[in-house]
């Protein structure tokens, strides 16, 4: 049996677990919830005051964000805690031995484990992310920048903490995994907000601290390229009051699209992370 049959085959097991546990069931109606909910309020939004002018269009645009910020947020601890039980346990339980007594290895019970949370979660986010742009653009009449990017960008974004979590969870217990790769995750998007002031005030210190922290977690300049998807455009900003549209990019829910090169770092970021995973699990007792 190859190497990709034997990843496929625990990335099919991790899929019925998760059928199993109910999590695509809890997804499946999560993203109904958000739809239903987005629609529903974005449409009183369009009977009080309809979206003709740029004021009420960079009223919507916020609002629209700010759901993509939350959205963003119940994707990544989806992810964080889906993946961070996903090894540990295992080893624990001595479930792992007996998986590696067949002819699997270890590496690949890693790789079949992320790929099958990964179709999930990718899956998740790009169904979901689109249902709700297009619930705004048909219940309000706007589309942002860039609409059919900012669900990519989650579902990477996702991508990067559920990498991490299940690296943590070769080494460290689940719980303390999953709290890690959380704060983590709120550190690295801070940073990202000072590094936005940095460019903002054109200050080389705070700009550096940001591109040092998205180096080292990367999830933020997936979630600012989200966030730069759906910002209005330039005229918008002007027209709903913006002086200046080069001080919003330091706003918490704002941002610019990556472009090639840090989308590569970010790939790059997640099979280097990965690799690690691959030799600490190698070298773990089980």
């Amino acid at each position: 049996m190859s190497s990709l049959e034997s990843i496929a085959i625990v990335a099919r097991l991790t899929l019925r677990e998760a059928f199993r546990r109910r999590l695509l069931w809890a997804l499946a109606g999560l993203t109904t919830l958000i739809i239903v909910l987005t629609w529903w309020g974005f449409s009183r939004i369009a009977e009080v005051s309809p979206v003709t002018g740029p004021v009420e269009m960079l009223g919507v645009s916020q609002v629209l964000v700010m759901l993509a910020f939350m959205f963003s947020f119940v994707l990544v601890m989806t992810a964080v805690f889906a993946a961070s039980p996903a090894i540990g346990p295992e080893i624990e339980s001595g479930l792992l031995l007996a998986i590696l007594a067949r002819p699997i290895r270890r590496s690949e019970v890693l790789l079949g484990r992320w790929l099958g949370l990964a179709v999930v979660l990718v899956g998740y986010a790009i169904v979901a992310g689109y249902l709700e742009v297009g619930a705004v653009g048909l219940t309000t009449g706007y589309l942002p920048t860039d609409p059919a990017m900012a669900p990519l960008y989650l579902a990477g974004e996702a991508l990067v903490l559920l990498t991490l979590a299940l690296v943590f969870s070769t080494r460290i217990a689940s719980v303390a995994a999953g709290a890690i790769a959380v704060v983590a995750y709120g550190l690295a998007w801070m940073a990202g907000i000072v590094g936005g002031v940095g460019e903002a005030f054109n200050s080389e210190v705070l700009r550096g601290a940001g591109i040092v922290a998205r180096l080292i977690l990367p999830s933020d300049v997936l979630w600012r390229g989200a966030a730069g998807a759906l910002t209005p455009t330039q005229d918008v900003l002007r027209g709903g009051g913006v002086a200046s549209p080069a001080l919003y990019k330091f706003s918490p829910f704002s941002g610019t699209e990556p472009d090639a090169v840090w989308l590569g770092w970010c790939l790059f970021w997640i099979v280097g992370v990965l690799a690690i995973g691959i030799v600490l699990l190698r070298r773990r007792e089980v």
